[in-house]
């Protein structure tokens, strides 16, 4: 693509000889005429035509014929998509105020095409990551305001640049600033699974599985029971039991009694998870009596009935069953249960999660922790290494995450209002969620394993703009996500995407207006992007500045690297972090 020079040719052979809603037709005589000094035309080229009422037209060419006549004349056929108008010096977005015909056609000159991009968007809310595509000289900004509190997808194939465009973008957001101080208000949480944003944001603050505590007992029902329970079997004694055993450990540890009295399943106060235990392993070898009665003995030799009042004697492991017939208990029904929620607490890979930090660490820690508080220092950016984050329990850590977040919003706004009821900024430190590979937890699929995210990230999607939380969806996959989450974004950048379904899914989200631009998405080169949404004065193909420190994800030199010496692989120390 090209934008024409600044230098006129006087001779100008070309006019409209077609026009409708979306497309101007021109006819060219001679083209090396037509073009300006020291440019050549080519698709995606800007054109200038204007009118007796010094009306200028910006189109965009889409397509180039030859027409050959009867005589074995040949002349030019450009088809242009009208982009806007130029009027007093200031361009309006849509092209039907031209009167018809058109009097002259020409190439836009990059004054002309200055004039779209300059003044598009107020000063301070003026932000540029990008140059446009055909010309470097030319910034492409968007309005900020809009760009970040609507939700935002940057979609393109491996190699197209995308971690690079996020970085450049977050790394654009952080140094942004309205007075004299040394950080700026943004707050940013990056989901990091594939460990590439550490060396992108050096100062940020970086929490992976061996510093990043999550509480459990934070989780609510859905959450929990993908966690613990088999959900494909559908067991109903397991669900119903688990729930009971929640509950009660949650009133067991809640000193306040007006507190107890609120107390449900999804209610964020601590409970034991030993004993949460312990209590599904003595149900397990619960029996009855001739009389229906279920009798525990406790190691003081005194005996009492399972009732409401007597179950939290259950959540000890000192206590026996002394009534052994099975029929009409759970005796023996919980064992795969058992044997799964003992597994899931034994395994070391979920300290983070369930761990002896997991049940000290309090509720006011963790919100700090996530948004760049803890310690003595604070950071714009929170990247949350998820590489070494189990994936069978994946959907669950990005749900928990993700709704704490939410409910921060949503919390900081009431308090806010409660505050001063006129107040009409909801929430003065809103955040930007970052999902990074966003199709590995919010897919199409309707597993159960994906629920709990689907389920956080769908409700952001639908209701975060609210509460000051907004998202930033990166994925190599767009036609892998939610639809309902992909279709609440309002601004895109499509980078090179070489999938026909991910290319179709793509083009069915972005307006009809764009014409043959969407077609183009194939020939990106790397950093290459088609900017659109409420954002940017409109639909431009850019090229993404380059980020001040690049992430981890550069290609890796495979026959550089290979015509190497051979280098000798540390196997013992493979294995220890391994099994780290």
């Amino acid at each position: 693509m090209s934008i024409a020079g600044i230098n006129t040719i006087e001779k100008l052979n070309a006019e409209v000889i077609a026009v409708s809603p979306d497309k101007v037709k021109i006819s060219v005589d001679d083209l090396k005429a037509f073009s300006l000094a020291d440019e050549s035309l080519k698709v995606g080229s800007y054109l200038r035509i204007s009118d007796n009422e010094n009306v200028v037209l910006i189109g965009i060419i889409e397509n180039f014929s030859i027409e050959i006549t009867d005589d074995g004349r040949r002349s030019y056929l450009l088809e242009a998509h009208p982009l806007g108008i130029i009027k007093d010096d200031k361009f309006i977005r849509g092209g039907d105020s031209i009167a018809i015909p058109p009097k002259k056609v020409e190439p836009a000159t990059v004054e002309d095409i200055k004039k779209i991009y300059e003044n598009s968007v107020e000063i301070e809310s003026n932000f540029c990551f990008s140059k446009l595509s055909s010309n470097p000289n030319i910034s492409v900004p968007v309005d900020g305001n809009k760009f970040f509190n609507k939700h935002i997808a940057i979609v393109g194939s491996t190699g197209s640049g995308k971690s690079h465009t996020v970085s450049t973008i977050l790394q654009k957001a952080i140094s942004q600033k309205s007075g004299d101080f040394e950080l700026n208000n943004s707050q940013i949480i990056v989901f990091d699974v594939h460990s590439e944003y550490k060396s992108a944001f050096p100062n940020a603050n970086v929490l992976d599985i061996g510093s990043l505590v999550l509480p459990y007992w934070m989780l609510n029902s859905d959450e929990l029971e993908d966690l613990f329970l088999d959900t494909e079997a559908n067991d109903h004694n397991q669900r119903n039991v688990f729930k009971q055993a929640v509950v009660n450990n949650r009133k067991f540890h809640c000193g306040d009694p007006l507190k107890k009295a609120k107390i449900h399943y999804d209610f964020p106060s601590f409970f034991n998870l030993d004993q949460v235990l312990n209590y599904i392993r003595n149900r397990n070898d619960e029996g009855k009596g001739k009389d229906h009665r279920i009798i525990w003995k406790k190691p003081d030799g005194n005996s009492f009935d399972f009732s409401e009042s007597t179950e939290f004697e259950l959540f000890n492991d000192d206590v026996k069953c002394v009534t052994t017939t099975a029929s009409g208990t759970l005796n023996g029904k919980l064992i795969n249960f058992l044997n799964r929620l003992e597994s899931k607490i034994n395994d070391k890979r979920l300290d983070f999660l369930l761990g002896k930090k997991s049940r000290e660490i309090t509720f006011e820690e963790t919100l700090k922790q996530l948004m760049g508080c803890s310690g003595d220092s604070i950071s714009n950016v929170t990247v949350l290494d998820l590489s070494g984050v189990p994936f069978e329990v994946l959907s669950v850590t990005v749900s928990l995450i993700s709704r704490i977040i939410f409910e921060y919003g949503y919390i900081y706004k009431r308090l806010r209002c409660d505050i001063n009821p006129n107040e009409t900024i909801n929430n003065d430190v809103p955040i930007l969620l970052v999902y990074e590979e966003a199709h590995k937890y919010v897919p199409k699929s309707d597993l159960v394993k994906f629920r709990a995210s689907k389920q956080s990230i769908e409700r952001i999607a639908k209701e975060g703009r609210k509460y000051g939380i907004s998202l930033l969806l990166a994925s190599q996959r767009p036609s892998e996500i939610s639809e309902t989450i992909f279709s609440q974004c309002n601004n895109f950048i499509a980078m090179r995407l070489t999938n026909p379904n991910d290319q179709s899914y793509v083009k069915k989200l972005l307006p009809d207006t764009l014409g043959n631009l969407i077609n183009m998405m194939p020939a990106f080169k790397a950093g290459e992007g088609l900017l659109i949404g409420d954002s940017v004065v409109l639909p431009s193909i850019i090229q993404i500045n380059k980020c001040i420190n690049p992430p981890s994800s550069n290609d890796i030199p495979y026959w550089k690297l290979w015509k190497e010496e051979w280098r000798g692989l540390d196997f013992e120390a493979i294995k220890q972090e391994w099994y780290k």
